[in-house]
């Protein structure tokens, strides 16, 4: 039987019971506490593998794409059950892919944010009711349906030192100037609980690549400004071809303090963001399956780099902290 549940929301208490599952019925896997939020919830990393390769995977950095948690969270399992079973998966032997690469997973960056638009932080909850005071500074965004930011009010992925301050002029010009459902970039950036720790545990990891999982749109994301990064293209075009996605460049306006775009600038190596799934977020979840699907591909070749060595950021160059 299943551990990862994929036809219910993914709030924050079942992201966490089912990480501690996977990891009790695979004693293979390791947990690691990234923090806690400013309302007590667990960040948590889920890690697999031995291989020198290593990639480090993040979902819900936004609240309304919590449905990107249990894309993740499957891919875990089935990776697990195919290494215990020594099958394959997306026609990969399992074992290569463990001894090739060491995959951190971080389901869900932003749990604070997800309990709220999945219904798990009840109406009348000082919780609650905090976020409805912010939300109502912002008639236009639907509430809670259009929340994408933590329950302060910070958009984590328009927190990290990469343009951050284009960022503000861009957000502040388009009236986003304090608390805001979405948009607000904060103060300054790495503010968030939530931001200082994926970042901190981002240069302890020392990745060779990164995804970072949203929705909407089927496309995916793999530059930021200039910077030329080896194979990133290449591998890229990879994951377009194994997903059906197209591999786009940022509109302008979004191109900026995101966490892809601070591990490129960063690291100089190759980062993604992966924008899966069609619609209007939150998506529902009765799309869950069309976009594991569509993604099994990626996440297997993001941890095996493209055949013939052409892995895309193993070229590897110290980051610029």
């Amino acid at each position: 039987m299943a551990i990862v549940q994929t036809d219910v929301p993914m709030t924050a208490a079942l992201c966490q019971q089912t990480i501690r599952a996977l990891a009790a019925a695979y004693p293979f896997f390791r947990v690691e506490l990234l923090t806690t939020t400013a309302y007590g919830r667990p960040v948590l990393a889920l890690v697999i593998g031995e291989g020198e390769r290593k990639v480090l995977y993040t979902a819900a950095h936004h609240a309304n794409e919590w449905i990107t948690t249990p894309v993740l969270l499957k891919f875990a399992e089935e990776l697990a059950q195919a290494v215990q079973s020594g099958g394959r998966l997306y026609g990969v032997k399992a074992q290569n892919i463990v001894k090739t690469a060491t995959i951190h997973l971080v389901p869900m960056v932003d749990p604070d944010g997800v309990d709220l638009v999945t219904g798990a932080i009840e109406t009348g909850t000082l919780e609650y009711e905090a976020a409805r005071r912010i939300g109502d500074n912002y008639p236009d965004i639907p509430f809670p349906d259009g929340w994408k930011a933590n329950l302060l009010g910070v958009d984590l992925n328009l927190q990290y030192p990469a343009g951050w301050l284009k960022a503000r002029e861009i957000k502040f010009g388009q009236g986003f100037t304090r608390p805001a459902p979405r948009d607000y970039v904060g103060r300054a950036p790495l503010t968030q609980r939530e931001t200082i720790a994926l970042a901190q545990y981002t240069e302890a990891v020392d990745p060779d690549l990164v995804l970072a999982y949203h929705t909407q749109g089927k496309q995916i994301f793999w530059q930021f400004q200039d910077y030329q990064i080896p194979g990133a293209q290449a591998l890229g075009e990879e994951f377009a071809r194994v997903s059906g996605y197209t591999l786009e460049d940022v509109p302008y306006e979004s191109s900026f303090a995101g966490y892809k775009d601070w591990f490129i600038q960063t690291f100089r190596r190759p980062g993604y963001t992966i924008e899966a799934g069609q619609g209007r977020n939150p998506l529902p979840i009765g799309q869950f399956d069309e976009i594991y699907r569509d993604n099994l591909g990626i996440l297997v070749t993001a941890a095996t780099g493209l055949p013939g060595g052409t892995t895309g950021g193993n070229e590897r160059t110290p980051p610029t902290l």
